[in-house]
């Protein structure tokens, strides 16, 4: 693949961000470092500046493909750069993280999961119990439309179906863990889960932080159904804020130490067979508990071909 000039870029931007999105990509994957440093040879800008976009993109594509990107001069002072024009991009970090070391990759033989069959045969179910209902009825909704709409950006951006649902609640007091389930969730005022479930009823399993921040990544990366995948750079940036704006934790806290936190959280993925559910291509279903045990966040999200 060639490098475009400046007005092949001008045109391909026109058509909309995720073209850009999908040359950077396809540039960090099929070339070679040195060959890339003529993207590198003016200062980045500000604004929607092609250009720029498609250097701080092919940087993006570089960090998740562990390229030692850094050791180019003329990559290293780029990046520090966008940092000064306050590019998005430049908030995440230079390397991938451990917690993203699900991003990308397929399971052969797996798939996504669409039966509560499935989701039990790959994830513990958490049983419900009467305490966990109990603490779900005495919860209290804590609306945050832009906490909601950074959680939702993800499915948003990739062109999903169905406007997510993501919603905040508070607890009087701490819930136990083994109380954490689907009996919880029942009993919140969610959308999602209103109604008499079908016949693949209602489930919830434990899992952890890095399947949540996968779903997200996957979900703008591939792009919905209807919708246009937004590729490695941007999904990560939206995975990020997503996991962020669930945990209810400040922009400027250290990657790390998000990692950490989100380690002390409690996880669950959920599925229910309700009509706010399309099952059909996709559902997503996750909840979080957090390390206080007192605030509970849940993301639900829907696709369909039809």
């Amino acid at each position: 693949m060639i490098l475009p000039d400046p007005a092949e870029l001008k045109r391909l931007a026109a058509s909309g961000p995720d073209v850009l999105r999908g040359i950077a990509a396809e540039l960090a994957r099929s070339r070679r470092l040195p060959q890339l440093e003529p993207l590198f040879a003016e200062s980045p800008r500000e604004g929607a500046d092609p250009e720029t976009e498609l250097g701080a993109c092919v940087i993006g594509e570089l960090s998740l493909r562990g390229a030692a990107w850094r050791a180019l001069p003329a990559l290293d002072a780029y990046a520090e750069q966008l940092r000064g024009v306050g590019h998005p991009l430049a908030w995440l970090p230079d390397t991938r993280l451990d917690l993203e070391h699900r991003f990308g990759v397929r399971t052969r033989g797996a798939g996504r999961v669409r039966t509560a069959r499935q989701l039990r045969e790959r994830f513990p179910e958490m049983p419900g119990t009467e305490r966990g209902a109990a603490a779900g009825a005495a919860a209290h909704a804590v609306p945050d439309a832009a906490r909601s709409r950074a959680v939702a950006r993800a499915f948003t951006a990739g062109g999903w179906a169905r406007e997510p649902e993501a919603r905040f609640f508070a607890l009087p007091r701490p819930l136990a863990d083994e109380d954490f389930g689907m009996a919880f969730l029942r009993e919140l005022p969610l959308d999602a889960l209103e109604g008499e479930p079908g016949r693949g009823g209602m489930s919830a399993c434990l899992t952890a932080a890095d399947d949540a921040l996968n779903e997200l990544y996957s979900a703008a990366c591939n792009g919905g159904v209807d919708g246009r995948p937004q590729h490695g750079a941007y999904a990560r940036l939206y995975a990020w804020r997503g996991l962020y704006a669930l945990m209810d934790l400040p922009s400027d806290t250290p990657f790390l130490e998000a990692a950490r936190y989100a380690s002390g959280c409690r996880w669950l993925r959920f599925m229910a067979f309700t009509p706010w559910f399309h099952h059909d291509t996709a559902d997503v279903g996750l909840a979080m508990l957090d390390p206080s045990r007192t605030r509970a966040a849940v993301l639900a999200a829907t696709d369909t071909g039809g």
